[in-house]
């Protein structure tokens, strides 16, 4: 086990060229699409749950917040099946990377914050300053507000590629102990082999919960803007 711990988190390049793009637009393809007429229970199964993820997303929104649910189902499909390729073994997790992952929730986040300020511009300045505020205390608490306003995004990056490198990084390491121990002890490796799979049950629910977190959060910001 000479392969160093953080390889798996290295962007991948095929002929020198890196293969981060190709990888980022294959989950895409997974996604089955039907050309009959009845579908069958994949494809239904499928419209199923993309018609409950949207109508508990858009439930809050008004008409003109309803206008992102395109956006917003294809962000979460999207997420949740990056997520769960880069749980296959020998593959490249693209939202592992922070700087992905802020490529989506800047956008995301300032697209919303930029609604709010052209629609309702009295109620986002309201957000600045809480009513009731001392006086003295004005200069600071716009101040405070304004930082919060800006980390948003960076939140956002931040927390999914925590939770998904963190899960990554503790299935290498079990799964090296796995290895190590199967030549020393064999009820110890089975002990540390269904602590392995049980981990691996728990990263596919993380895989499918932090892309619901990542676009609901993305999905309250606008709700506060529009």
């Amino acid at each position: 086990m000479n392969e160093n711990l953080f390889a798996s988190f290295i962007a991948p390049t095929i002929l020198g060229l890196p293969a981060a793009v190709l990888i980022i637009l294959f989950p895409p393809l997974l996604i089955p699409t039907s050309k009959y007429l009845i579908n069958n229970r994949l494809i239904t199964t499928q419209q199923w749950l993309i018609k409950l993820t949207s109508k508990q997303m858009m439930t809050m929104h008004n008409t003109k917040g309803r206008t992102w649910s395109l956006m917003l189902v294809s962000l979460i499909i999207f997420i949740a099946t990056t997520n769960l390729l880069g749980l296959l073994p020998h593959s490249f997790t693209p939202t592992t990377q922070l700087s992905m992952n802020l490529a989506m929730a800047i956008p995301l986040w300032a697209g919303a914050v930029i609604m709010g300020f052209r629609s309702k511009i009295k109620n986002a300045l309201a957000h600045f300053l809480p009513q009731g505020t001392p006086t003295p205390l004005i200069p600071m608490l716009v101040i405070i507000e304004t930082i919060s306003l800006l980390i948003q995004p960076m939140a956002l990056a931040v927390r999914l590629t925590a939770n998904i490198t963190a899960g990554h990084l503790l299935m290498h390491l079990i799964g090296s102990a796995t290895l190590a121990m199967s030549t020393i002890n064999l009820p110890s490796t089975l002990i540390i082999f269904t602590i392995l799979v049980l981990l691996t049950i728990l990263e596919i629910a993380v895989a499918l919960i932090q892309a619901y977190v990542f676009t609901l959060l993305v999905s309250l910001y606008l709700h506060d803007n529009t």
